[in-house]
């Protein structure tokens, strides 16, 4: 066995120098590069991700070689979620799904001044991840490879449990508001044409709904609009100050990574591991490694949701680190890892490719190939970040009423991509108000998008696994082994409370009295309305096919049950302590000791009637952007919409007015028009400028 394995370890060293040698060509490392500063800018455009930019690459790999198409390929896809970070820390704004959990300690530290900091260790957080990822995929492809093909549906469902059950950890001191906005994500997610009935559930007679709620608009709903709204009502920059932003916080940023470097390990093995599972997807690779530290990392309860460094090493560590995971089911067995890599199979068919176990023997070379693009493009597109961190640093001292519309109108692009139907718009609106009301009433907000991503997966994999084994996949030792962590994972955290239960029986104590002042309080009304959505998920549910209508019933009566719970609780038990005089409303301020894992508004001195009216002029400014978008074209409505807004709402001069929107109109007519070629919706008066007519909108008439 020895010999053996000393044969192969010198087969692999031998075969990585020679793909070193085949990617040094000064062609293909100019195609590599070229593939990641296209990455670049794409992850920085909330909505787009990088399945549009391989999609918009496939064409363009016909003419070249495998090894430069692939190399092209890689580098633009291994990059997008590292500039994603961009977005996220400025705005609190996803650039792409897998730079959600970032905001939530990305977007705080840049209102506190600190964002080169939080660049500084996410880019090195994401570059030691991607490396993480290239390293696993080299070395594990043989090894992995019969672990791999026993696992199923039974195993995929139980990681989606698993992924679920961080719900618990990410409601924070609220776990039935947690797990109230779970089931509500999970129910959402039910929304379209089920594929096992063709039952058609909640489609409200819409087209667009019966392929589902897209998850652009919904992610960008819940968490870019409420941010902005706050932007608008505070009229403050998102940092108070230039002062803290230097590179001397980008070396900080670097030096805490380096500090955190068990934690970068573990998430990027998170990462690398669920990245390498077909199906589970990078929405969710973020919040588990997110969750996973706090539940790990000393003094998380407290700190992290609020601007902790380490929240944001956990994401950026996982996100990238999963590229490299992907690659192994696409390579070894010819199974996509992710939507992403579907594409880079569809370029692997292109050029003649077979993935499968000739990919670990006579092409070995290209499979190396593979593991080098994905190092050197996390090398190439961390350093041009950091080349560039400490200029974007500084667009977070923008004066708001210059920022909010720039973000917005990109925003709403963003969503279009969605189902590229006028239905992304309403669903962007939809919840967007959602998600600000959730944030102003302190319910946590990455439960909801949790839920929404898993539940597909958990509804697909629950049914097929029963038809295919009936209750036989309960004892398969593989979903065993991870319910049981999924149990250990929950019930640690209920006895180390327990354990505690002395030390805080000291403190305020809750009895059962009838708080009549609660009647009042909006977060009743908010509570008994979610209720009335699940309530109206049972009664609609009824009459439907059994496989159709059991996780909508499941979720509708949970969360029947808990909103009960919720409201009664509430309204009869004492709080433990006090809240500040005059917040009991709306944006209330939390109790001293809560632990909330949410981007948390700071509206100063401002009183209740000023921000309501500013949050009603801010819905008032989006929906007239989408009525003119109808009228003349979502484009020409653009232009409008930042020229209004940056003139009224801003009060800015006509020079600034009129550079802004001028320079922001011209960039994303390049980008969508030309380089994307949206496909742009009919507006009632036609189309919008007589040069844009060609076969494309000729189609659509």
């Amino acid at each position: 066995m020895e010999p053996q394995a000393a044969v192969a370890i010198h087969s692999m060293l031998e075969n990585a120098m020679q793909a070193i040698v085949i990617l040094s060509d000064p062609a293909r490392i100019g195609f590599l590069i070229s593939g990641v500063l296209l990455g670049l800018v794409i992850g920085v455009i909330p909505g787009l991700g990088g399945l549009v930019g391989l999609s918009l690459l496939l064409p363009f790999t016909y003419a070249m070689d495998p090894y430069a198409a692939i190399a092209m390929m890689l580098g633009l896809g291994s990059v997008t979620v590292t500039s994603d970070t961009i977005p996220a820390v400025l705005f609190g704004v996803p650039g792409t799904t897998g730079s959600a959990a970032t905001i939530l300690d990305g977007y705080p530290l840049a209102r506190k001044g600190e964002a080169s900091r939080a660049f500084g260790a996410a880019f090195t957080a994401s570059v030691a991840g991607g490396l993480f990822g290239a390293l696993l995929l080299a070395v594990s492809l043989p090894v992995l490879r019969p672990f791999m093909l026993s696992f199923s549906q039974p195993e995929m469902f139980a990681i989606c449990i698993f992924g679920l059950s961080l719900v618990a950890v990410l409601s924070g001191s609220t776990p039935v508001k947690g797990m109230l906005a779970a089931a509500l994500g999970v129910l959402v997610s039910t929304i379209g044409d089920d594929q096992q009935t063709g039952t058609l559930r909640w489609t409200l007679d819409s087209q667009y709904l019966w392929d589902g709620l897209p998850l652009v608009p919904f992610a960008l709903g819940v968490f870019a609009i409420p941010e902005l709204a706050d932007l608008m009502i505070t009229r403050k920059t998102v940092a108070g100050s230039s002062e803290r932003i230097s590179s001397k916080g980008q070396f900080q940023g670097v030096k805490d990574v380096f500090e955190n470097w068990f934690l970068v390990l573990r998430c990027g093995l998170i990462g690398a591991g669920l990245g390498s599972i077909p199906g589970i997807g990078a929405s969710v690779v973020d919040w588990v490694a997110y969750g996973h530290a706090v539940r790990t990392v000393r003094g998380a309860q407290a700190t992290f949701g609020q601007g902790d460094i380490r929240g944001v090493i956990a994401s950026e560590s996982s996100n990238n680190a999963k590229e490299g995971g992907a690659l192994v089911p696409t390579i070894a067995f010819g199974v996509p890892g992710s939507a992403s890599m579907a594409l880079l199979l569809g370029a692997f068919l292109i050029h003649g490719i077979v993935p499968g176990p000739k990919m670990l023997t006579e092409k070995l070379d290209l499979t190396y190939t593979m593991v080098w693009s994905v190092a050197f493009a996390n090398i190439i597109g961390a350093g041009i970040c950091f080349a560039f961190a400490d200029k974007l640093a500084k667009i977070a001292t923008i004066r708001a009423g210059i920022l909010v519309p720039v973000v917005l109108s990109v925003v709403f692009l963003g969503a279009f991509q969605g189902h590229k139907s006028w239905g992304d718009l309403y669903a962007l609106m939809f919840f967007g108000t959602l998600g600000w009301l959730m944030k102003r009433l302190r319910w946590p907000r990455p439960p909801l998008v949790l839920g929404f991503v898993l539940g597909a997966l958990l509804e697909r994999y629950l049914f097929i696994s029963y038809a295919r084994w009936g209750f036989d996949w309960l004892e398969r030792p593989a979903v065993l082994v991870i319910f049981a962590i999924t149990v250990v994972s929950l019930g640690w955290p209920l006895v180390t409370r327990l354990t505690k239960r002395d030390a805080a029986a000291e403190g305020p104590s809750r009895t059962f009295a009838v708080q009549w002042d609660y009647l009042r309080n909006p977060d009743l009304l908010f509570t008994l309305l979610i209720g009335a959505l699940f309530v109206i998920a049972v009664a609609g549910s009824v009459d439907w096919d059994l496989e159709a209508k059991l996780t909508p019933m499941a979720m509708g009566t949970f969360g029947v049950v808990f909103t009960v719970i919720l409201a009664a609780s509430t309204f009869l038990l004492t709080p433990r302590a006090k809240r500040a005089p005059g917040t009991g409303g709306l944006g209330g301020e939390a109790v001293q000791d809560e632990v909330h894992f949410d981007i948390q508004a700071d509206y100063g001195d401002l009183k209740s009637g000023t921000i309501y009216g500013r949050a009603f002029r801010y819905l008032l400014w989006c929906l007239g952007y989408i009525f003119a978008a109808q009228v003349i074209g979502l484009m020409p409505a653009i232009l409008i919409f930042m020229l209004a807004y940056i003139r009224l709402e801003g009060r800015e001069s006509w020079g600034t007015t009129l550079l802004v929107s001028g320079i922001m109109w011209g960039l994303s007519y390049l980008l969508f028009h030309i380089v994307l070629r949206v496909l742009w919706p009919q507006a009632l008066l036609g189309d919008w400028l007589p040069i844009l007519r060609d076969s494309r909108y000729l189609n659509m008439m």
